[in-house]
């Protein structure tokens, strides 16, 4: 398998081309927060895979190098319509506090979360998987081992799950079963406290909790705070009755503007939320964000008319993603509209903790870590089906990925072997050929 070979030139229209379709619009609206994230997008090759899920999505099904533009191996009527992350990189896992009270590692960061074919997750988590790789300088031969240890613990994952493997067979990452970096992540997050998020975020003034100035806290005119009090109110609509048990708990204290600089959230608009939470001692107030929701990346290649008609916005649909993808999501989790946009809102989590990959340089370590993200991976697909509440996906999903599979077991792990090599050397030479576009002043509105 490969992409066809196209020259720097031809290949730099064609990265403009992909990022005015997905960038465009909030570019021209902040090309100061673009900056930023082209900055960081520059650092490395993984940091601009990282940025580019439109890109990915463009080649995987515009490219004839890569088979079937709509379909595939393992691709069916049902694997093709799956929730899918929409974003599955290595970096993407981390840590999170569920609905029950229990530090979760597993997947995170669901903006990107729409219904597609299983195997677009598979082979954007292998590519990163080789990208990794060559920037830790190991060989051919161990990414390639490494890709087929993450396909074979899926696969094991997704077969357990649909066979009826009891629960306590496949247990989620825990504080009690993680091991690792894994177990290293959660411990960290446990570290953490609320109290320690409200002193970097908030003060006490007369003797009530509101949010500190700088730090990035832009202070709202009347207008826009009325404009976010009122989007609060609709987004509490969404929330589920058990998350509703104290209505105190939404007294809001106090309202901010934020602006999004990261590498997923540059040019978007967001605010946070300071409520009084589960009880009146200030050290158990809540904040909340609310963020303009973006378009997907995988759904401008999706043409389903049932999957678009399912959402009412862009909010709406991270949310019910979300919900879908991830057993005992956060309690705060909802959506709403600001100024005719879809809008997530959810909580500043104290106990969110990346997966960090700086120090992950044992071989053997690096293994372990690429396993558990494979079942990781399992563990979300088969959440997301008949039993997660939502009509979308009305079937088993684990099943029919396991039939899928069990058709071909031997072509598995090596098509995303292959995968990951070739679109790993492509985002190499794509990362290359962005910096040069970017430091020559080529990118159209910077």
């Amino acid at each position: 398998m490969s992409f066809p070979q196209l020259d720097g030139e031809h290949r730099g229209e064609e990265i403009l081309a992909v990022f005015d379709t997905a960038f465009g619009e909030l570019l021209a609206a902040d090309p100061a927060a673009f900056r930023v994230k082209f900055r960081k997008m520059a650092a490395s090759a993984f940091a601009f895979y990282r940025g580019t899920a439109g890109l990915f999505y463009h080649d995987l099904t515009e490219s004839d190098q890569f088979g079937a533009k709509r379909g595939g191996p393992y691709l069916d009527e049902r694997t093709s319509r799956v929730w899918i992350h929409g974003d599955l990189h290595a970096e993407n896992f981390g840590t999170y506090m569920d609905a029950n009270g229990r530090l979760i590692f597993n997947v995170n960061d669901f903006d990107e979360a729409y219904v597609g074919p299983f195997t677009w997750d598979l082979k954007r988590l292998a590519a990163s998987i080789a990208l990794i790789g060559y920037a830790k300088a190991l060989s051919d031969e161990q990414i390639s081992e490494l890709v087929t240890i993450y396909a074979v613990a899926y696969r094991e994952r997704i077969h357990a799950l649909a066979t009826g493997a009891k629960s306590d067979e496949v247990p989620p990452f825990t504080l009690d079963t993680a091991q690792g970096p894994l177990l290293d992540a959660l411990r960290d997050a446990r570290s953490l406290t609320r109290f320690g998020l409200l002193d970097s975020m908030t003060e006490i003034r007369d003797f009530e909790r509101r949010f500190a100035s700088g730090g990035g806290s832009v202070e709202l005119d009347a207008a826009t705070r009325y404009k976010v009090l009122a989007a609060f109110d609709g987004y509490l609509e969404t929330l589920p009755d058990s998350s509703l048990a104290r209505p105190d708990s939404y007294r809001v204290k106090d309202v901010v503007g934020r602006r999004g600089i990261g590498i997923g959230s540059a040019g978007l608009p967001s605010y946070n939320i300071l409520l009084e939470g589960h009880s009146d001692a200030l050290e158990n107030d809540v904040v909340i964000y609310i963020k303009q929701a973006q378009t997907p990346a995988v759904s401008r290649h999706i043409t389903d008319r049932e999957i678009r008609g399912y959402f009412q916005h862009e909010g709406h649909r991270t949310v019910i993603s979300q919900r879908a993808l991830q057993a005992h999501a956060d309690p705060w989790l909802g959506w709403t509209e600001l100024d005719g946009a879809g809008q997530l809102v959810a909580e500043v989590s104290p106990y969110a903790v990346d997966l960090d990959w700086g120090d992950i340089d044992d071989p053997e370590e690096i293994a372990q870590v690429v396993a558990d993200l494979g079942r990781a991976t399992a563990t979300m697909h088969s959440a997301a089906d008949d039993q997660s509440g939502e009509s979308l996906v009305p079937f088993s999903t684990e099943r029919a990925i396991d039939a899928a599979i069990a058709a071909d077991e031997e072509g598995f792990s090596p098509l995303l072997v292959d995968f990951a090599h070739t679109y790993g050397a492509r985002a190499r030479a794509d990362h290359q050929t962005f910096v040069d576009l970017f430091r020559n002043g080529r990118i159209p509105g910077l």
